[in-house]
């Protein structure tokens, strides 16, 4: 599971920064409308304390502690529909009319008990702690309605980013769905893997450098706008993207969840594109193998035929042929030769590649394998010098007989090839930890440093071996049949020095039959 390292918005995310004149215009504006709604709400508070008190006094006359109560009870009204400004100055607002029409003496400001001092004070600390609790509570449950809608608003982002489809824009799947579920004004999402740039309600230009500029630094960053904001994205660690909204009433906490799940989709929709082109890359190349592997049993027949009829004209008697038809009739033998060892070698790749082939694997000895594989080349060892080294008490190895001595077979047919005819090529192996290890050195020109990890891809051959007579093909099926024995081929070779190919085999368990 990816680790996810938590978004940190900085709280001067929404601190105040240099804005242009229309900025200021329109936040003076947005000030005054404010304060006069705040204005209305604290006259409607001061009126409602006076009817209250024209009813008490005038309609419904009552003692002055039925008042209090009545009062008190006015005031908690006032915080749980107002806030706490109204609930304050309804409360000093309600003292007084206390003090004037219910405390004696009536009508003035004054108290001759002084026990109604006591009482006063009392119900004007009574009256603004209740109004303080009141509006608090309300706030909360203010609050928590918000991150309740937040909470939803979240989850019906999550599980729509759930079904983006990988075949569309990322960016504008994303985009659009937080427009939906979180009701901002403006969004725009910059993908930094794609390049990829979307927006919405908001207008190109200053936002699309911001985006970028934010996840090439990694910092939220303001925009001209009013309240725009950038925020880069990071998953690991590390931004991926960036995030511009506007107008957004989400908290801060809403908001890194919100940047965490648009991390977590666009992740996911990478490693699914990752996935499905690795599923395409395997059946292309099964295609390939598949239809090079019918190919070359084409030309099997034909050439099988082809070799059949030269061989059966060179047998002849040499008097029936004039020396240039024997000559030309060498040619065509040879061709069918080389030939038919090129669509062998594509056959063995292409079952290697396309995953047809299975170890038959069993214990067998090392030089069993070594004179398995001269047998094979004898025709083209015949005039060359072999030394053979293999110890006839070195243990059995656990491999598929007949694949290693496929390998022998190339590496040997690759040191005839490139090494001068009388230089002699040694074969054998050694005991190692556990292990037999196989080796071919030859004396022939050598291999460059930067060619020697080229030499195994299919059809490379040596950049001064191009007139040859190989195919390019038979390391490649060396190397992929070792490591189906889960091994590898190593090369030690340099310039003028020669090369030395080697190899380890597990060595078989005892008891293991042959």
């Amino acid at each position: 599971m990816l680790s996810l390292k938590e978004v940190t918005i900085s709280s001067s995310m929404f601190s105040a920064s240099e804005k242009k004149p229309s900025d200021l215009d329109s936040s003076i504006t947005g000030s005054f409308f404010k304060n006069a709604r705040l204005a209305i709400r604290v006259c409607a508070a001061i009126l409602f304390v006076a009817v209250t008190t024209f009813i008490l006094a005038r309609l419904i006359p009552v003692n002055a502690t039925t008042a209090g109560f009545l009062y008190l009870v006015a005031i908690l009204f006032i915080a749980t529909k107002g806030g706490l400004v109204e609930a304050t100055v309804a409360s000093v607002a309600a003292m007084l009319c206390f003090n004037f029409f219910f405390l004696p003496p009536v009508r003035t400001l004054t108290i001759a008990d002084p026990q109604n001092w006591v009482a006063l004070f009392a119900f004007l600390a009574t009256s603004l702690t209740a109004s303080q609790l009141s509006a608090r509570a309300k706030r909360r449950a203010m609050e928590a309605d918000e991150r309740r809608e937040e909470v939803e608003r979240l989850y019906a982002l999550s599980r729509a980013l759930l079904l983006v489809d990988i075949s569309q824009s990322i960016a504008k799947q994303i985009v659009r769905q937080i427009l939906l579920t979180c009701e901002f004004p403006g969004v725009a999402l910059y993908v930094r893997a794609t390049g990829e740039l979307y927006r919405a309600g908001l207008e190109p230009g200053d936002v699309d450098i911001k985006l970028r500029e934010s996840t090439v630094r990694s910092e939220v960053l303001k925009g001209d706008e009013l309240d725009l904001v950038v925020t880069p994205i990071r998953l690991g660690g590390e931004p991926i993207g960036s995030l511009a909204f506007r107008g957004g009433r989400f908290s801060d906490a809403a908001l890194q969840s919100l940047l965490n799940l648009v991390a977590i989709a666009l992740e996911r929709a990478n490693s699914q594109k990752a996935v499905t082109q690795a599923e395409v890359s395997r059946q292309s190349e099964e295609l390939k193998s598949t239809l090079l592997d019918a190919i070359a049993h084409e030309f099997k027949t034909p050439l099988t035929s082809i070799k059949a009829v030269t061989t059966d004209l060179l047998a002849e008697s040499p008097a029936s042929l004039k020396p240039h038809q024997q000559e030309l009739i060498s040619i065509v033998d040879e061709s069918t030769d080389r030939l038919s060892k090129l669509v062998t070698d594509a056959i063995q790749l292409a079952r290697i590649e396309g995953g047809t082939f299975r170890l038959n694997v069993g214990a067998h000895l090392p030089n069993s394998l070594v004179n398995a594989a001269l047998r094979q080349m004898r025709s083209v060892t015949a005039e060359r010098k072999i030394e053979v080294i293999v110890s006839e008490d070195l243990p059995p190895v656990r491999v598929d007989g007949e694949l290693i001595q496929l390998v022998l077979t190339h590496l040997l047919d690759n040191a005839l090839k490139y090494s001068p005819p009388e230089n002699p090529i040694k074969i054998g192996a050694r005991l190692g930890e556990n292990k037999v290890i196989f080796y071919l050195a030859d004396k022939g020109r050598g291999i460059s440093e930067q060619e020697q990890a080229m030499i195994f891809e299919k059809f490379y051959r040596g950049k001064n071996e191009r007139s040859s007579q190989g195919t390019g093909m038979g390391l490649a099926i060396v190397r992929e049949i070792l490591r189906a024995h889960g091994e590898e081929i190593l090369v030690t070779s340099s310039p003028a020095q020669g090369s030395e190919f080697s190899f380890g085999l597990p060595v078989a368990q005892r008891g293991m039959s042959q």
